[in-house]
């Protein structure tokens, strides 16, 4: 596979929206992820060994992925100093605060909820997840923010 092919299929894959992407052709093997991350794995012939000595792949990680790396260290600390209840991501996703760009937020910082009443929508897979309050109470805090990445086990809302 020539490099041209290859960075050829590197744009598509971005642009797409898949969450992982393999291919092996021969001896190459190319791998993708939703990190952006390409793990290539040549094994030594006439053909390939041309290829491997002219291109090393490099990742770098971006301004904005060590600012995140940042952003979880200082929650995981923030956390511990939470109190009340505190409503999980159930999932890995998009958090959405509203049920569309242009309606109001489900709940918003001293609403009152119920046990069962939507919080947010956590999207995965293009899939909308309701996100449920666990308890019965008043909203303390909102953790995330509207489009914000969100792990699984991250904490969304605290509720007292």
């Amino acid at each position: 596979m020539e490099l041209s092919n290859i960075l050829e299929l590197i744009h598509a894959v971005s642009d797409s929206n898949l969450t992982e992407f393999n291919l092996q052709d021969g001896n190459l093997n190319i791998s993708m992820s939703t990190e952006k991350t390409i793990v290539q794995q040549v094994a030594a012939s006439a053909d390939t060994a041309s290829f491997a000595a002219g291109y090393q792949p490099t990742v770098q990680p971006t301004l904005q992925a060590a600012a995140q790396n940042q952003k979880d260290t200082d929650r995981a600390d923030d956390t511990q100093k939470l109190t009340g209840n505190i409503v999980k991501s159930p999932l890995v996703g998009t958090y959405y605060a509203a049920s569309s760009p242009d309606s109001a937020p489900f709940v918003k910082v001293g609403d009152k909820v119920s046990k069962g009443q939507v919080l947010g929508i956590v999207e995965a897979m293009k899939l909308m997840n309701e996100i449920e309050a666990e308890f019965d109470g008043t909203v303390k805090e909102i953790l995330v923010e509207n489009e914000q990445m969100v792990e699984f086990g991250q904490p969304m809302f605290v509720i007292e």
